[in-house]
């Protein structure tokens, strides 16, 4: 018998989350690309308040997560939620996982009243990108993600 839940995390949590965001980071080929540490995900996420994090368990097993925060739309003058991560372990693919995850973060986007959720996906990513479609997400048009990286913020704030 399996015996899934999805919970908040806690600070206890913070080398699991680690875990996982190289688990994602593998995922997305880009796991040369992560430098966060036990205790900058400590720091910023349980000290600072700067995401939340939902994590997946099946036999209290950690096997997905679903990172998020709010952020802010002017247009209609208020929070709403940016879901910067939502991954389940491959193993436990297939399962209905990540779909009870994400409307997970659907639910709490409803408690706060906020009107919309936002992420990005990688354009190869089409399994991600069909299951988004098949909820109903849209791919937003007309938009284009710009970033300015750690070396550019501190550049600019040289001048």
């Amino acid at each position: 018998m399996t015996n899934f839940i999805i919970r908040k995390a806690k600070k206890e949590d913070s080398q699991t989350i680690l875990n996982l965001i190289n688990g994602i980071a593998k995922y997305e080929k880009m796991e040369n690309e992560v430098v966060a540490t036990k205790e900058s995900i400590e720091k910023s996420i349980f000290d600072l308040n700067q995401a939340e994090v939902l994590i997946a368990e099946e036999n209290n097993v950690p096997i997905g997560f679903a990172l998020y925060f709010y952020n802010y739309s002017t247009f209609f003058g208020k929070a709403n939620i940016y879901l910067e991560d939502i991954f389940v372990y491959e193993k436990y693919r297939k399962r209905g996982y990540g779909k009870k995850l994400f409307f997970e973060v659907v639910k709490i986007a409803k408690e706060n009243n906020a009107s919309r959720i936002d992420w990005l996906c990688l354009n190869w990513n089409k399994p991600a990108i069909d299951f988004y479609l098949k909820l109903g997400a849209k791919p937003m048009k007309n938009w284009t993600l710009f970033r300015l990286t750690e070396n550019e913020i501190n550049n600019l704030t040289k001048q």
